[in-house]
C-alpha cells in the first residue's frame, strides 16, 4: 500500500504505508468495543508499548465505525438554566456539580465553563513531565522511552497531518505518542467525561488525530483572537482546554470573551493580519459590557467551550515559565469534520 506525501520545497513523493495503516476489524462494532475495553484494562494493570499502539489503532477504527453509524438528527442537552448560578464574572464549577444541561446553559450564557480540579493536581503535573519528554524525543529523533512515533491514519480515513505547523505552535499530536494518548484517555475516564460530553452533544463524541494536541506554550508565543469555528466549518463540538501547570500569570494562559456569541466575528480588520484572526478592537466590541478576563489556572483546571467562543493565548515575554496543556476537541459523530481522522475516546 502506498500514499503520497508532500516534499519540502513542493511536489510529492510516494512512500509505503506501514502495516498499521491497513489494519481492519472483521467483527461487529460491539466486539471491537469489547476488545478495546479488554486491552485498556490489561494495559492499565501493566503498561505495554505494543498494546498501547494497538489500542490507538482500534480506537481509530471504532471512530470510523461511529461515523458510519451516527444518528442523523441529534439534539444538544436541554439547558438547565435554573441550576446556573448568577454571577458578575465567570462562574466556577467542580466536575461533581456539572451536568450536561448545566454545561449547555453556561455555554449559552457565558460562552465557556471553568472547571476547577477536573483532574488531580499531581496527575496533571506528572502528565506535563511526560509531554516534556515527548518533545525531547521528537527533537532528538530517536526512540528514547518510546514517547514519540508518528501515527499513520487508516487508508480509508481522510485528512493530511501538517505536523510542522503543530510543531511551530508548540505542540505534539497526542496520537504521535501511544503511551501518552493512553494516559490522556485514562485521565478523561477518571474525570468521568464520557457521560458529560456525550450528554451535552446528544450523541457519541469522538476526538480527532488532527485536533488533540499536547501543548507547551512558551512566553514568547503571541496570542491571536479567534473562533475555531472559522476554520472547522459546521460542527457539533466541545473543546476541552486542560491546564497541566499554573498559568495566566507566571505562564501563558488564555484571554476570554465571557459571553455567548451566536455568529462568527469579522476577521482581518484593524491590526488583525491572519485570515482567521479577530482584532483587539473587534474582540472588545464583541465582549460588550462584560470585560475580557484572564483566569488563573492551576494544574488540573479546565475550560470547556464550543467553536463560537472567542479567545486567544495570553502571553507576555516577561513570564518566567512555559504553560503545559491538553487542547482537545470533542466532535459529535453526526457532524465530524471531513478532513480529520476520528478516534473513539471511550
Amino acid at each position: 500500500m502506498w500514499r503520497f506525501r508532500r516534499k519540502e520545497g513542493g511536489g510529492t513523493a510516494t512512500e509505503e504505508l506501514p502495516p498499521e495503516a491497513t489494519i481492519d476489524w472483521d467483527g461487529t462494532t460491539a466486539e471491537l468495543e469489547q476488545e478495546i475495553d479488554r486491552l485498556a484494562a490489561a494495559n492499565h494493570a501493566q503498561g505495554d508499548p505494543e498494546t498501547e499502539r494497538r489500542l490507538l489503532r482500534l480506537r481509530h477504527l471504532a471512530g470510523m465505525r461511529a461515523l458510519e453509524e451516527a444518528d442523523a438528527h441529534p439534539e444538544f442537552a436541554t439547558p438547565d438554566t435554573g441550576a446556573l448560578p448568577a454571577s458578575d464574572g465567570l462562574p466556577e464549577f467542580r466536575r461533581a456539580d456539572l451536568t450536561p444541561g448545566l454545561l449547555r446553559a453556561a455555554i449559552l450564557r457565558d460562552g465557556c465553563v471553568l472547571v476547577r480540579g477536573l483532574i488531580d493536581r499531581d496527575a496533571a503535573q506528572r502528565f506535563a513531565e511526560r509531554i516534556d519528554r515527548a518533545f525531547a524525543e521528537r527533537e532528538r529523533d530517536e526512540a528514547g522511552e518510546g514517547l514519540y512515533e508518528e501515527f499513520v491514519p487508516n487508508r480509508h480515513s481522510k485528512g493530511v497531518l501538517e505536523r510542522q505547523w503543530i510543531k511551530m505552535g508548540g505542540g505534539v499530536l497526542a496520537a504521535d505518542s501511544p503511551p501518552i494518548a493512553f494516559e490522556m484517555l485514562e485521565l478523561f475516564r477518571a474525570a468521568d467525561l464520557g457521560p458529560l460530553v456525550d450528554g451535552y452533544l446528544g450523541e457519541r463524541a469522538l476526538i480527532s488525530v488532527h485536533k488533540t494536541t499536547l501543548r507547551k506554550a512558551t512566553p514568547d508565543v503571541p496570542g491571536a483572537w479567534h473562533q475555531d469555528g472559522a476554520f472547522m466549518g459546521p460542527v457539533r463540538s466541545l473543546n476541552l482546554w486542560l491546564s497541566l501547570s499554573r498559568c495566566g500569570d507566571v505562564a501563558p494562559g488564555l484571554d476570554l470573551v465571557p459571553r455567548r456569541l451566536d455568529d462568527l466575528v469579522a476577521t482581518q480588520t484593524d491590526d488583525a493580519v491572519l485570515d482567521m484572526q479577530v482584532s483587539q478592537r473587534m474582540a472588545e466590541q464583541a465582549a460588550g459590557d462584560r470585560p475580557i478576563v484572564r483566569p488563573i489556572f492551576e494544574p488540573g483546571d479546565a475550560l470547556l467551550f464550543d467553536e463560537l467562543f472567542l479567545h486567544q493565548t495570553a502571553s507576555d515575554p516577561s513570564m518566567p515559565n512555559p504553560r503545559y496543556a491538553i487542547e482537545n476537541w470533542f466532535f459529535g459523530s453526526s457532524s465530524f469534520p471531513a478532513d480529520y481522522a476520528p478516534i473513539a475516546p471511550w
